[in-house]
């Protein structure tokens, strides 16, 4: 494929993030630099099945050849679908970025594994495909992760500085914006976000997550408790640094009610995310707030609380915060293409800015 230098196309984006409910989908225009234009966005479910097909391989380094068929025709599927509802962009759209769905994330062994085949991903769609985003810059000693910070500075051209962007997924994590360009970008995980409390849920009522916040709003932190979790050396240490799924468990909360439990967890993440303030190199005016963590008014009213700084959804500067994930990895598929950085130093850790993915065609 060639792109003419700076000049944007439509790209599509596919993220299955660590929560394990689905695949986000989403259309936007760019040159890799600049977004000109945002299309539509969807979230496809995954059936009860697959989700519990890959929450039996999360840690493991050989993902199974079904499994890896079964991601692989969900995504198909998933793109299928958000085309089938807006079928004006079959004809507009030339590259779709598969960020794939991680079961394992261990930089410090030098490895991290997405699961999505790339190239039969490029053949089921009629479209060329970038995958495998992260290994290149684990490969070349970087954290492999967080990598939507470059899309987090692209959307913020324009918004006043610094910009603090909070991503509370399945982990949670933070990117710092100069939007006067005269810094990089500086982003981290800071810790739990929706993995450990989704669970905690599942195992504990028959509500998928904690639905607008009404398990935690019903319970008390247990503090001691959250004190022992945030002995972890880790909220510490200054970044580059980066989570598994499997980073946390929630084992010092088993003897608790549902709802303390639930709200020691929000607690727990809230107050790992307002340490990663510390490790930042200025206090933003405001945290905008994306993924699934931004609907629990629980987490959001604790969050600014600790914080002590205004917390906002991302919606309010114009955002779609339930498609910013899935919109990263297209604008990061059309940088590959480019052979632009996708990761830098300041971002992951990696020693120089490192560009990243695999080209699958699908001709």
């Amino acid at each position: 494929m060639t792109i003419e230098a700076f000049k944007p196309i439509w790209a599509l984006g596919l993220m299955s993030g660590t929560s394990i409910d689905g695949i986000d989908v989403a259309l936007i225009e760019t040159d890799g630099e600049q977004v000109f234009d945002i299309g539509p966005a969807s979230t496809i479910p995954y059936s009860a099945g697959l989700e519990r097909s890959i929450r039996g391989s999360l840690g493991q380094r050989v993902v199974d050849a079904t499994l890896i068929n079964d991601i692989t025709h969900a995504h198909a599927i998933a793109t299928k679908t958000l085309l089938s509802r807006h079928p004006e962009y079959k004809e507009k759209l030339t590259v779709v970025g598969l960020h794939g769905h991680t079961v394992l994330h261990a930089p410090g062994e030098g490895i991290t594994v997405q699961v999505g085949n790339g190239l039969k991903l490029a053949k089921l769609i009629g479209y060329d495909v970038v995958y495998d985003f992260r290994t290149e810059d684990v490969t070349a000693g970087g954290q492999g992760a967080p990598l939507a910070p470059l899309y987090h500075e692209a959307l913020s051209q324009g918004l006043r500085g610094p910009v603090s962007v909070v991503n509370i997924g399945g982990i949670s994590n933070i990117t710092w914006i100069d939007t006067s360009g005269g810094a990089p970008p500086v982003a981290f995980d800071t810790g739990p976000g929706n993995a450990l409390l989704d669970d905690w849920i599942k195992s504990k009522t028959e509500l998928p997550y904690d639905l607008n916040g009404l398990v935690s709003s019903a319970g008390k932190p247990d503090t001691a408790i959250v004190l022992e979790l945030m002995s972890d050396p880790y909220f510490s240490a200054p970044p580059p640094k980066s989570l598994d799924r499997m980073s946390f468990n929630y084992s010092l909360i088993d003897g608790l009610s549902a709802e303390d439990g639930a709200a020691t967890l929000v607690r727990f993440t809230c107050e790992s995310l307002t340490k990663s303030l510390s490790l930042i190199p200025s206090l933003p005016a405001q945290l905008l707030v994306t993924g699934g963590g931004r609907h629990n008014p629980t987490m959001i009213e604790t969050l600014a609380k600790l914080s002590e700084i205004p917390v906002n959804p991302v919606e309010t500067v114009g955002w779609d915060g339930d498609a910013i994930e899935a919109q990263a990895f297209a604008f990061l598929a059309v940088r590959s293409l480019r052979s632009l950085p996708i990761s830098l130093p300041s971002t992951t850790g990696v020693s120089t800015p490192t560009t990243g993915g695999k080209i699958a065609s699908a001709s």
